[in-house]
C-alpha cells in the first residue's frame, strides 16, 4: 500500500491536474499513465542497454540516430524524459505535445498491435506548459521516493493508488486486485515457457504482468536464451480481454513496459457472441467482475446451456471452461456465494467444476483482503479442464492473514498464510493426513457431491472445542456475597469519611 511521503506527493500531484482543469480522474489517470510510460521508456531503453553488454548481445535504442516522427526527422536524444524534463516550460511542452506524443503513438509498427490499438486515439490533454512542468516535476519526485523504497510491487502500487482515486470518486468503481494475492496465484499455478496465459476481465493486466515477471525470474534461460520461446514470450504468450478502453490502454502499456512487446490485449465483451474462444488457452488467471446483472440476449447462448444464469460471476465460470484447452489450468477469485450459492445455477457450474473436470483446490479468503475498496468475502478456484471428470478429492484452505491489517488501512502485520499456502500446494502428498481441524485438508469427492456440491470451507472444516470447567453454583454464591461484604464495608468508610 501507498503510505508516506509518496502518498502525499501522489494526492499533491492529483491536486495539480485539478488546479489546472482536468478533474475527470480516468482523464488524469490516462495522462499520468502516458507521462509514467515516457518516463519507463527511457529507463527500460537504458536497461536493455546494459543487459545486452553483460549478454554480449547487440542492442540499438529506440531514441538512436534521428527519428522520424510525422514528416520531420529529429534527434531521437531529443525525446527522452531524462533530456526534455531539464527544458524551460514552453520548450518543455512543444517537444511533448508536437514530438514526443505522435513518437509514442507509432512506437510500434505493428498497427494491429495491442499498443498500437489503443495508442490510436490517446489525446494528450495538458491544457498548458505550466501545468506539464509541474507534473514532470512531480513525477521526477515521485519517481525518486520510489526509487528509495526498492521494493519491486512498487510501481503497480502507484497504480494501485491511482486507480483508487477512480473508486473514491464513483466513476466505474475500478480497483486493482493486490499484487500480493496476484503473485501468490502465479506462484500456485508455476506457469511455464510454452503457456497461452489469457485473463478474460485484465482491467490494467496485473495478472498478465505477474505471470511475466515470474517467468522472467524463473525460467529466464529457457525463454530468453531459445530464439522461438522468446518470439512466443513477446507475441503469443500472453492474452487479455476487457470492456474499458482505457483500462486497456494502460494495460497494454503495462505489459509494454514490463517488457512483453506485442501482446494481445483486445477490446471484447467476454460474456457475447464476439467471444469465440474455445479450446484455446492452457492457463486462466483472473479476477473477473462479480457485481451485477446482464440481459440474457447480450450473454453467449453456450455459455447458457452450462448454466442458465444473469450472474456474472457464474457465466465467467462456464466461459473459462470453454476457453481452456483441455489440460488446460485455471485459478480464478470467486465471490463466497459461488461456492454455496444454492439456485440452480450455482449448482449447475459447480456440477460442471467437480464432475466434468478437476477441481483441485478452493483457498477461502477473508473478506478484508480487497479493503478498503470492498469488504466482500471471496476464494479461489483452482482447476483443470479434462471434459470428462477426474476430480477425485479437493483441498481445501482456510487462509486467516495475508500479510496485512484486515482493515480499510491495511497496514503490513507478521501474520502471512501466503508462503503457507504454495509450500502445501505444491507438496499435495504430504496433505493427507490432516485432520479438518487443520488450516488445509483434503475432502473427497463423494462427500461434496452428498453436500449439493457445497465448496464453502466451513461446510467440512471441523471446529476443536476444548471443555472449560466452570465454578459450581454454590462457589459462585460464596464469592458473591464476599464481594457484597467487601462492598458493605467500604462504603460503610466512605460514609465515616464523609
Amino acid at each position: 500500500m501507498i503510505t508516506g511521503e509518496l502518498k502525499n506527493r501522489i494526492d499533491g500531484l492529483w491536486d495539480v491536474f485539478a488546479a489546472g482543469g482536468l478533474v475527470n480522474p480516468l482523464d488524469v489517470i490516462e495522462q499520468v499513465t502516458y507521462l509514467m510510460f515516457i518516463h519507463d521508456l527511457d529507463d527500460t531503453d537504458n536497461m536493455r542497454a546494459k543487459e545486452a553488454v553483460m549478454l554480449g548481445l547487440s542492442h540499438k535504442s529506440i531514441f538512436a540516430d534521428k527519428v522520424k516522427v510525422g514528416d520531420r526527422e529529429i534527434d531521437g536524444n531529443q525525446l527522452k524524459w531524462s533530456t526534455f524534463h531539464d527544458f524551460p516550460a514552453g520548450k518543455m511542452y512543444t517537444t511533448v505535445q508536437e514530438w514526443v506524443f505522435p513518437f509514442i503513438k507509432n512506437l510500434h509498427d505493428n498497427k494491429n498491435g495491442a499498443y498500437s490499438k489503443y495508442m490510436d486515439d490517446a489525446i494528450f490533454k495538458i491544457p498548458t506548459p505550466l501545468l506539464l512542468d509541474k507534473i514532470v516535476t512531480i513525477l521526477d519526485d515521485i519517481y525518486a521516493q520510489m526509487a528509495q523504497i526498492k521494493d519491486s510491487d512498487i510501481r503497480g502500487d502507484v497504480y494501485e493508488y491511482l486507480l483508487s482515486k477512480i473508486s473514491q470518486s464513483g466513476l466505474n468503481g475500478q480497483f486493482r486486485t493486490p499484487r500480493h494475492i496476484i503473485r501468490m496465484m502465479v506462484e500456485l499455478m508455476d506457469p511455464s515457457a510454452d503457456e497461452v496465459i489469457c485473463d478474460p476481465a485484465c482491467g490494467t493486466s496485473g495478472f498478465l504482468v505477474a505471470a511475466g515477471d515470474y517467468l522472467k525470474e524463473k525460467r529466464k534461460e529457457e525463454i530468453f536464451f531459445n530464439r522461438q520461446k522468446k518470439a512466443h514470450y513477446m507475441n503469443e504468450m500472453f492474452h487479455g480481454y476487457d470492456m474499458d478502453r482505457t483500462m486497456l490502454r494502460i494495460g497494454a502499456m503495462n505489459m509494454m513496459t514490463h517488457g512483453v512487446d506485442n501482446p494481445y490485449i483486445e477490446y471484447r465483451d467476454s460474456l457475447s457472441d464476439q467471444n469465440a474462444d474455445k479450446d484455446k488457452y492452457s492457463l486462466i488467471l483472473a479476477n473477473p467482475p462479480f457485481k451485477g446483472s446482464l440481459d440474457y440476449d447480450t450473454v453467449s447462448p453456450d455459455l447458457l446451456k452450462v448454466c442458465k444464469t444473469k450472474k456474472t460471476e457464474l457465466l465467467f465460470l462456464a466461459l473459462m471452461l470453454r476457453m481452456l484447452r483441455t489440460g488446460g489450468r485455471c485459478a480464478v477469485i470467486v465471490p463466497d456465494g459461488v461456492l454455496f450459492g444454492s439456485s440452480g445455477a450455482h449448482k449447475a457450474i459447480r456440477k460442471a467444476i467437480v464432475d466434468d473436470n478437476r477441481l483441485e483446490a478452493v483457498i477461502s479468503m477473508p473478506s478484508g483482503v480487497f479493503k478498503p475498496y470492498a469488504g466482500v468475502s471471496t476464494g479461489i478456484l483452482i482447476f483443470t479442464k479434462t471434459g470428462h471428470g477426474g476430480t477425485d478429492k479437493v483441498w481445501f484452505y482456510d487462509m486467516q492473514a495475508d500479510g496485512f491489517s484486515l482493515d480499510d488501512k491495511r497496514s503490513e502485520v507478521k501474520e502471512n498464510d501466503i508462503p503457507d499456502i504454495i509450500a502445501r500446494f505444491h507438496n499435495l502428498e504430504a496433505e493427507n493426513d490432516r485432520a479438518r481441524t487443520d488450516k488445509s485438508f483434503f475432502v473427497l469427492k463423494d462427500e461434496i457431491v452428498q453436500n449439493d456440491y457445497d465448496l464453502s470451507i466451513n461446510k467440512y472444516k471441523k471446529t476443536e472445542y476444548t471443555p472449560v470447567e466452570y465454578p459450581s453454583t454454590a462457589e459462585l454464591m460464596v464469592e458473591l456475597h464476599e464481594l457484597e461484604m467487601e462492598i458493605t464495608k467500604g462504603l460503610a468508610e466512605l460514609e465515616e469519611i464523609l
